[in-house]
């Protein structure tokens, strides 16, 4: 697949060129490389051939058509009502190094940019969070309050540039936006253009670190090299267990056309949050709408998250009949901070980078050069506060007992969960789990009525799938894996397809 979502494409991905880079060949060497093409990704093989090292980029799929093609695209260090959080989890230092690191994150962008030409509507907005109500603005003048503890220069206001009533806001001037797969595309360039190569439609089942080497295995053949960047939105390895770490979580965009009614980045303190942005994108003005946020594989009806959008911003915004709609799925770490450092304690040679709370755009981009940073033995004033190896139980012991007991909760209830429906009731766009002849299976009936089953059990730790009524993909509620109708891998941790199986025919 080219994207994680062929069914609803986002803005990003359809006013962008496809990259035609080919699949690997042959046994080249490297001195680094990078599996996964997003931005956290490109941004680190871009850092490491700075320094002068020759760098692959192994992609799945297309450049930036999973989770950075499917982002609202906000390039700020203002994100939501974290900073008080962060402050009360972790202290002052560290909250001041993540904030640190994700302002500092849009002054690389910027500078990127202008090195190497990259056209991506990169465009100054300042970032908001606002509250609507009695109850918001008290937690909003706390966040204030934390962002001048942490020395961001936040500011709290009540004059906000939105077409409804506001109590109060957090603005930070001098923020960015831009066309985020127009940029990975640029950066893609400048990557393939000199020492470093990238290769599509490669997929990576396997790394194995050596004592001075490391072993990437692919749907292509192997390759060795001294240095691996795992940038695959989350790990596939079991190594580290982060996939018991973060929590997957999905959220919606759609994109009306718009003139200039808009101005700034928004963001609600209260729930269901909103997301709002202007945007500029094949030679039109956008609007961005985006919100409706739940863990993955955890709703029964994924198209009415869409509805709840288009009704708030025609109430709201008086919008209506947005041109794209699309969702995406982004890991929450225990404690707030994303990993990005080495694998484990125990690895030398493979870095990983996740768990950015869905703010991959800032984040991402940070995480790059905190591991070209690490790879290059140079002090990283950000790294010890996004340590992939820090163990605080104090601060994520009730968040991280929370998470795995809803994966054993899902793990449970879904082994239980089987529609007593028969194949032959199934609509056309329709899906359940049922059981067949005595055994369970997965069944969809596509557009053209025809049927499709797979196991309904993910090949990463075999929790049961669950259909997404908007994407019409299989999701894993534990871990957040995802898979076509006919089973293929869309997204890690999984490795392994679904198990096609048939259906037995009725006499």
């Amino acid at each position: 697949m080219g994207s994680l979502n062929e069914r609803n494409p986002s803005l990003w991905v359809k006013t962008s060129p496809e990259a035609r880079y080919r699949a690997l060949s042959g046994k080249p060497s490297f001195d680094a490389i990078v599996i996964g093409a997003g931005i956290a990704g490109l941004s680190a093989a871009y850092m490491l051939q700075r320094d002068g090292m020759k760098v692959a980029v192994l992609e799945a799929g297309r450049i930036a058509s999973g989770a950075t093609g499917y982002t609202t695209a906000k390039v700020t260090a203002l994100h939501g009502l974290i900073y008080s959080d962060l402050v009360e989890r972790h202290g002052a230092e560290r909250a001041a190094a993540y904030a640190a690191a994700n302002s500092t994150a849009i002054d690389l962008v910027r500078s990127i940019v202008d090195a190497e030409g990259i056209a991506c509507e990169l465009d100054r907005q300042d970032a908001y969070t606002y509250a609507e109500t009695n109850e918001g603005a008290d937690r909003v003048r706390r966040e204030a309050e934390a962002c001048r503890e942490i020395g961001l220069e936040a500011e709290l206001t009540y004059d906000v540039p939105l077409p409804f009533p506001v109590s109060a806001a957090i603005r930070l001037r001098n923020q960015a936006q831009f066309h985020p797969r127009a940029y990975c595309l640029g950066l893609a360039v400048a990557i393939h253009g000199t020492k470093g190569r990238i290769y599509e439609r490669t997929r990576v089942s396997e790394v194995q670190e050596k004592v001075r080497i490391c072993h990437v295995k692919t749907d292509h053949g192997t390759l060795s090299t001294p240095m691996v960047v795992v940038a695959t939105h989350l790990p596939f390895m079991g190594d580290g267990s982060y996939y018991a770490k973060t929590a997957p979580s999905r959220s919606y965009a759609m994109a009306f056309p718009d003139g200039e009614s808009l101005q700034g980045m928004f963001l609600s303190a209260e729930h269901p949050v909103r997301s709002m942005r202007p945007a500029s994108a094949g030679g039109r003005r956008w609007l961005i709408l985006g919100g409706e946020s739940h863990k993955v594989g955890q709703e029964d009806d994924t198209e009415a998250r869409y509805t709840a959008l288009e009704s708030w911003a025609a109430e709201r915004l008086q919008m209506r009949d947005p041109v794209y709609r699309w969702s995406a799925q982004d890991y929450v770490s225990v404690d707030g901070i994303p990993y990005v450092g080495r694998l484990t304690s125990d690895h030398e040679r493979v870095f990983v980078a996740t768990g950015f709370r869905k703010w991959g755009m800032s984040n991402g981009t940070a995480a790059g050069k905190i591991i070209a940073d690490a790879v290059a033995d140079r002090e990283n004033p950000w790294a010890t506060a996004f340590d992939s190896t820090r163990i605080r139980l104090v601060q994520s012991a009730k968040k991280l007992l929370k998470e795995n007991l809803n994966v054993a909760k899902q793990f449970i209830g879904g082994k239980l969960a089987v529609s007593g429906h028969t194949p032959e009731e199934l609509g056309r766009g329709e899906a359940r789990i049922m059981s067949v002849d005595g055994e369970t299976l997965a069944i969809h009936r596509d557009d053209a009525g025809r049927l499709h089953a797979v196991s309904p059990d993910c090949t990463h730790m075999g929790c049961r799938v669950a259909w997404n009524t908007a994407e019409r993909t299989w999701d894993c509620p534990c871990h957040g894996s995802r898979f076509t109708p006919d089973g293929e891998v869309i997204q890690a941790p999984a490795t392994q397809p679904l198990k096609r199986q048939r259906i037995p025919v009725k006499r």
